[in-house]
């Protein structure tokens, strides 16, 4: 029998990952040794899979294993499924899509305005896991906020509801959704003024109400009674070791290519000369989710976007023979070459939809220049995480050439330095990250070679 400081589960929606830390309130933490198996959401219990994942890493480490503390992240069942709403979609839609988007949500259905009768029916149809209610500059617009707070009271089952608009009409707000028999959670306004975000205090909100109401993977809430901390959406976890190493390295961006979705990742202050040509304001950590770009379940959306014939002639076969390379676990060269081609792709793709560019606008004094979405020319790494980047031989090259390329006006890094997480544990450092963020840097420094 082998005891370890902490075990940290990552339950996925295909693959559940258990890795194991040692001396995690030391200088010198260890990562023991990490175990794997498929999730086991069609069998109606996700903790059998996280027992296999266990009985792997036993296997690996030749002995039985008992842990001090235990920390999960789930992305299981959907993971964390959000609607937004607010008033203007630029402004403070924008701002809470922000914020639902870097606490690790995927979001479903988003509107500005009032809410009508088929957005209630689309958001019960959607079943989200929260719903985050937003509108109107502190003291500003009350009547639009409040009529849509009315809407959502009379929902026919009660979604838990994050309020984060108009500071002025918060209280009138929490008694409608309240009396409505709504779980209602209130916090500071996303868009407090024109041009300024507020997302940080949403993100730790959604984290928090996540883990109370998350019950839609089965077995989920026996994963509760076995952590000694909190259970956050996966991506949500990445992005928290992504802000740590951060303040260590300088700015950065993670991608994580999957089977199914793509996620970017950036933590990133943008040069000052674009920060005053910007249109809108940026947050510091930026996350956007691909769910069409994936390399096995949405394989097909990224072969569309492919040249195949070209593709066909690297690979020397048909473009029927395609489909037989597409496998979750790429084994033979020529699998692993057909997956490192999608992997590309869906990373060129994820990232031009992340970031901002340089453009041209006329007015009455002539041609002037502007800046819209994120700036990352300054970011000093580009990191991979997930399956794909950290399993194919290709993966450095593959983000080394998210370099901008010449005369381009897209806001791409300049001069990114490529790090792939060899260890494959960025989200248990990011969990790790909440109770023990020394341990937690040094372990992603180890990962990434740095």
């Amino acid at each position: 029998m082998r005891t370890v400081d902490m075990l940290i589960a990552e339950i996925g929606s295909t693959t559940t990952v258990v890795n194991a830390f040692h001396c995690i309130d030391t200088n010198a933490p260890i990562l023991v040794g990490q175990g794997q198996a498929a999730t086991t959401v069609l069998a109606d219990d996700v903790t059998v899979g996280l027992y296999q994942a266990i009985a792997c890493l036993e296997k690996r480490l030749g002995t039985e294993l008992a842990w001090q503390e235990m920390m999960a992240s789930s992305s299981a069942a959907g993971g964390l499924r959000m609607t937004v709403h607010g008033l203007v979609y630029d402004m403070t839609v924008k701002a809470a899509q922000e914020a639902a988007l870097g606490a690790g949500a995927n979001i479903y259905w988003v509107t500005a305005g009032e809410l009508g009768d088929a957005d209630i029916n689309k958001i019960e149809c959607t079943k989200p896991n929260i719903i985050l209610l937003a509108g109107g500059v502190d003291y500003g617009e009350r009547d639009i906020v409040i009529a849509n707070a009315r809407h959502l009271s009379h929902m026919t089952w009660p979604i838990p509801i994050i309020y984060a608009g108009n500071k002025a009409i918060s209280d009138e707000v929490r008694c409608i959704l309240t009396a409505g028999g709504i779980p209602v959670t209130v916090v500071g306004n996303v868009y407090p003024r024109i041009d300024q975000l507020n997302i940080e205090s949403t993100r730790k909100t959604i984290h928090n109400v996540f883990e109370k109401h998350i019950i839609e993977a089965p077995g989920m809430q026996k994963i509760r009674g076995l952590v000694n901390g909190s259970i956050i959406p996966t991506p949500g976890a990445v992005m928290k070791a992504a802000q740590l190493l951060r303040e260590s390295i300088g700015d950065l961006m993670v991608l994580d290519v999957g089977g199914a979705t793509t996620d970017v990742h950036s933590v990133a202050e943008g040069d000052p000369e674009i920060t005053a040509m910007l249109v809108g304001p940026e947050p510091l950590a930026k996350r956007t989710v691909e769910g069409d770009l994936g390399v096995y379940v949405n394989a097909e959306n990224v072969l569309a976007l492919c040249d195949i014939s070209k593709l066909c002639e690297q690979l020397d076969c048909t473009p029927q023979e395609l489909n037989d390379l597409r496998t979750p676990l790429p084994s033979t060269d020529k699998e692993k070459l057909f997956a490192g081609y999608l992997t590309a792709m869906a990373v060129q793709t994820a990232v031009n939809r992340h970031i901002g560019s340089i453009e041209y606008i006329y007015g009455p004094t002539g041609r002037l220049t502007v800046a819209r979405g994120k700036d990352l020319t300054g970011v000093k790494w580009i990191i991979g995480t997930g399956g794909a980047l950290t399993r194919l031989p290709v993966g450095a090259d593959i983000l080394t050439n998210i370099n901008v390329p010449a005369r381009s006006n897209l806001l791409l890094p300049r001069q990114g330095r490529a790090l792939i997480d060899q260890n494959y544990i960025m989200a248990s450092a990011g969990m790790l990250a909440q109770k023990y963020p020394q341990a937690a840097l040094s372990i992603l420094g180890k990962s990434l070679l740095i």
